[in-house]
């Protein structure tokens, strides 16, 4: 297996162009795993929602042709911010970058890709905070995303049939 991806950013302007890559992709990273909420279906809507927002950012590897992941999200609404109702008083600094999507093919875990996807999208954010959802009953995705930084604050329940969320973010100052 190649560590050598090739990694293109993409935005808003391209979404219907990355739309069914960004689909593909989550069929083959959820096949052993769909339920109602992951379904096919319900995940175009995000992937819409999503790539329809102001400052959508995406990044897709490839391993030649072929996509391996992709991690993409976009800016946060202020006052809408995942932490908001967790960090009272606000941080110094509120502009947030939400993390929305992190997905790996079966095929390229295990190899380094999910770090790289998510240095390259998140690491040339200018928002200062980055925040991100992660299903609780993962805990080895949690402290993956521990070791890049994130630490939990809340949990949270975003629709009545999601599963429940750990609320993560990075570049809080330590307390």
């Amino acid at each position: 297996m190649t560590s050598s991806y090739t990694l293109r950013r993409y935005g808003h302007e391209q979404a219907a162009e990355i739309r069914q890559i960004l689909l593909d992709v989550h069929a083959d990273a959820y096949a052993t795993e769909l339920d109602e909420f992951h379904d096919q279906e319900r995940f175009a809507w995000f992937v819409d929602h999503w790539s329809g927002l102001p400052g959508f950012d995406c990044v897709i590897a490839f391993d030649g042709e072929e996509p391996a992941g992709y991690a993409y999200g976009a800016p946060a609404v202020h006052e809408r911010e995942w932490w908001r109702e967790y960090l009272s008083p606000a941080p110094e600094s509120d502009e947030t970058f939400n993390l929305s999507e992190l997905m790996v093919r079966p095929k390229w875990r295990a190899t380094g890709l999910s770090e790289q996807l998510h240095t390259a999208l998140v690491g040339q954010r200018p928002e200062p905070l980055a925040a991100l959802l992660v299903d609780v009953t993962h805990p080895r995705v949690q402290a993956l995303y521990e070791s890049w930084g994130y630490r939990k604050i809340g949990e949270r329940q975003p629709f009545a049939d999601s599963p429940l969320y750990a609320v993560m973010v990075r570049g809080l100052p330590q307390v």
